[in-house]
């Protein structure tokens, strides 16, 4: 398998876009358990929908590494265009979701940490794919993973540590 082959790749994408969509899912179903509990506390809806915005995020940026016969430039621009909305919607909503947090330090850190883990990746693979160095779709696929990571992380919260 080479970092710069698309057509390389075509099982990973399916199984994350169908892993992605699923848990975007039961994402919906966590916040619908607990949506008074969401909309009453600071923060939480925001978080919500920056969860549920990682995970479309990952279908989306599957999809598009399953698109047929396109070039190697496109995939990177399809994917860079998509990498950077995605990480501003995402980061911007987490900068809401945390605005006068009272939390520790560490978790404030932690939280920044999982989200930027999970978008930067896809512009730096997309960029890196467009340069042909660097480790083009493996950037990708490590943003699917941690994007994914944190996004479990999140509908955690969302589920079960809203109700301490």
């Amino acid at each position: 398998m080479t970092a710069y082959e698309a057509s390389e790749w075509t099982d990973f994408f399916v199984a994350s876009a169908g892993a992605s969509a699923a848990l975007a899912g039961l994402v919906f179903v966590a916040v619908s358990i607990n949506v008074d509990r969401i909309l009453g506390s600071r923060g939480l809806p925001a978080r919500a929908l920056a969860t549920v915005m990682l995970l479309l995020s990952v279908v989306l940026v599957s999809l598009i590494g399953l698109i047929p016969g396109q070039s190697r430039g496109t995939l990177a621009a399809e994917l860079l265009a998509v990498g950077l909305a995605f990480a501003v919607l995402i980061l911007g909503l987490t900068g809401r979701s945390m605005a006068g947090s009272d939390r520790q330090r560490a978790h404030v850190f932690g939280h920044w940490l999982m989200v930027g883990l999970g978008t930067i990746p896809v512009v730096l693979g997309a960029v890196s794919l467009l340069a042909e160095a660097g480790g083009g779709l493996y950037w990708v696929a490590a943003g699917i993973v941690l994007a994914t990571t944190g996004a479990v992380a999140n509908a955690w919260v969302l589920l079960v540590e809203i109700l301490r």
